[in-house]
């Protein structure tokens, strides 16, 4: 599924551009001047962090996004762990106004009682990710790319020396972060996501909730199999949702308010936001079956959720979006430049794998039972398990609470 056609991998920016006369009449009859060093399909996290480390590096990038605003339509909760403010600089300038620390996990088994988890100086933050998305994009066209907004992307076929995008120009270098259903995906003929969560969140502006440190997820194979239901204080609101796996990208006998209106029935005895309503709603599909392949071509890859880097477990993707796509851009900048090879060889084998996170999505999906988890959800392999998913090999529970037993909902 590779395409073949363009210069070979490891030819850099003058060989491309060190045309005899005959190359230049063939270029004139056949193809249009190159407009852009790299064009970025998206302007989702992966898309902008590409984006800013090929301008920072002093090349010409535009970002097409189909939307006129970046921070509208979103089908993320906008959680940021604490490895990504750890590894990735471009957020140490993130306006604190945006972000909330919570540094703990409260979970619920399916008959409500529930666990406290922490690790030692780990902390998860919620944003205000429409904010966040509009800082990121000034950030990146400050760095010195082009972002051209409520532009779509239709298409695009490989000439000699990169692709003629459909109505939109020519680029030596294509980045998809498009998201779950790339198109950029399919028009160069890489691989699709084919796994899929379908995820909805209310918000509810003004809203508070009682043990506001904590994120609180419910696990119940009934309302959300496959996955979990979650809630937790935000940045000037309360956000609530759940995520269920489902088995097509296009789900069908699955309604999103139904299944909120059933979550906000189960979990009022502890949480209730029954009498609110929502400010905003967001609902989408979540890729959970790992990267896909092939995730790249010459001169063409992708990242984000266009390349299926999602968490299977977590659905976590914000984290491996920054990180890969700040990766990915320097990667087709140095090629560009003739430092490197094409980045759609050796460099893609960086992508994270998912082997046991694949595994534990397909024991889940299919061994899911509630009743276990209202037995082992106070035993302490299970409780070191999920710290284990939580935080991410950085401790298992807060010492203070590591044998306090699962709690009642009767003692909220």
């Amino acid at each position: 599924m590779y395409l073949r056609a363009g210069a070979p991998a490891g030819v850099g920016y003058a060989i491309d551009n060190a045309q005899t006369p005959a190359d230049t009449v063939a270029m004139s009859q056949h193809e249009s001047p190159l407009d852009a060093d790299c064009v970025v399909v998206g302007a989702s996290f992966g898309g902008l962090a590409s984006a800013h480390a090929l301008a920072t590096a002093g090349l010409r990038v535009t970002v097409v996004e189909k939307k006129t605003d970046v921070g509208a339509k979103l089908h993320t909760t906008g959680i940021i762990v604490k490895d990504a403010v750890d590894q990735i600089a471009l957020l140490d300038a993130l306006p604190a106004a945006f972000v909330r620390r919570i540094p703990g996990v409260r979970l619920y088994a399916p008959n409500l009682k529930f666990v406290d988890l922490a690790a030692p100086g780990y902390y998860f933050l919620a944003t205000d990710t429409p904010n966040v998305m509009r800082w990121l994009a000034t950030t990146t066209e400050r760095a010195g790319a082009t972002l051209q907004l409520g532009t779509a992307f239709t298409g695009m076929q490989r000439q000699r020396s990169g692709f003629a995008l459909d109505a939109l120009g020519t680029a030596r270098f294509v980045i998809g972060a498009d998201g779950p259903r790339s198109k950029v995906a399919r028009s160069a003929g890489l691989g699709t996501n084919q796994r899929f969560l379908a995820g909805v969140e209310y918000e509810f502006a003004g809203a508070s909730i009682a043990e506001a440190d904590k994120l609180h997820c419910f696990i119940d194979r009934r309302l959300a199999p496959g996955y979990i239901a979650w809630v937790l204080a935000g940045v000037g609101v309360v956000q609530a949702g759940l995520a269920r796996r489902a088995d097509t990208a296009e789900p069908t006998g699955w309604r999103p308010d139904d299944a909120m209106a059933a979550l906000l029935d189960k979990i009022a005895p502890v949480i209730d936001l029954r009498g609110t309503r929502p400010s905003s709603v967001r609902a989408g599909l979540i890729p959970c079956g790992g990267v896909v392949q092939p995730v790249a071509a010459s001169r063409v890859l992708l990242v984000g959720d266009a390349a299926g880097m999602v968490s299977p477990v977590t659905a976590g993707g914000i984290h491996t979006a920054l990180k890969h796509g700040l990766a990915a851009g320097n990667a087709v900048a140095d090629f560009l430049r003739g430092k490197a090879e094409d980045p759609a060889g050796q460099f893609v084998r960086s992508y994270p794998s998912f082997r046991l996170k694949r595994l534990l999505r397909w024991g889940f999906d299919r061994f899911q039972t509630d009743f276990a988890f209202n037995w082992l959800l106070a035993t302490r392999p299970m409780r070191a398990a999920a710290g284990i998913i939580y935080f991410h090999h950085k401790g298992v529970f807060d010492p203070a609470e590591a044998s306090a037993p699962a709690a009642s909902p009767q003692r909220e």
